[in-house]
């Protein structure tokens, strides 16, 4: 994987690198209102805005080491309340059963099927916005 900026070059971002921060972000839009406010404003840049620590520790005028610490201990936060809470693995779980109800009745014919099809779509659209996802 290659990337053009200048942050980042000859870094090399391996799969579960990608993956683990895509993670941090979706539990981060769970239970990122239960961070404390430098948590969430910190995890604000790392994972909505795709800062670097350094540039981070920049903006902010800390050390790469604060800003590395800060943001391992907020994930920690985050990891610990969905081993407890469940919230994430839960809305996984609906929606993704609600995608597959809607494709085993795209392939029933009839307009109930499809009236059904689209309550379950207006289903996964309110759950989706309700999460803010």
């Amino acid at each position: 994987m290659r990337y053009d900026n200048e942050a980042v070059k000859g870094y090399s971002f391996t799969e579960a690198f990608v993956e683990d921060r895509i993670e941090t972000g979706w539990l981060f839009g769970f239970y990122g209102p239960l961070l404390t406010k430098r948590q969430q404003e910190l995890l604000t840049l790392w994972c909505d805005e795709d800062l670097s620590l350094s540039e981070i520790a920049a903006r902010e005028e800390i050390s790469r080491q604060g800003v590395c610490d800060a943001v391992h201990s907020a994930e920690k936060r985050l990891h610990d309340l969905e081993a407890r809470l469940g919230l994430l693995a839960r809305y996984r779980r609906l929606t993704d059963g609600l995608r597959q109800c809607m494709d085993e009745m795209s392939g029933i014919p009839g307009d109930k099927a499809r009236r059904v099809e689209a309550a379950l779509g207006r289903l996964l659209a309110l759950e989706e916005e309700e999460d803010g996802l």
